[in-house]
């Protein structure tokens, strides 16, 4: 795979992780805790699970094909962590030499 297929691949389900997240927070967690409804919580938290564990593989994967710097790599876990985080790491990459095809 390619440097700006690898990257656009990354940057697509970092939104996809970071917006579940959101989600999480925002929606899922009140709703449980105001409107009783803990089911909410279980079918978001499994999706946003699954995307935090696709995100991870590709931050992995990122690291051995492009050689990443190991700030990059701690920035991109504790930004997944944080809500807003992975839209404002996604800001910083798009910066980088990593992200650029040279």
């Amino acid at each position: 795979m390619n440097r700006s297929t690898l990257n656009s691949l990354f940057r697509f389900f970092s939104y996809l992780e970071g917006g579940s997240l959101l989600i999480l927070f925002f929606i899922a967690m009140p709703l449980k805790y105001w409107a009783g409804k803990p089911e909410v919580v279980m079918v978001f938290g499994s999706v946003h699970g699954f995307l935090f564990t696709i995100y991870i593989i590709l931050v992995l994967w990122l690291t051995f094909k492009l050689k990443w710097h190991f700030k990059w790599i701690a920035g991109a876990v504790i930004a997944a962590f944080l809500p807003f985080g992975t839209f404002v790491f996604d800001h910083y990459y798009k910066r980088t030499l990593y992200y650029r095809n040279e």
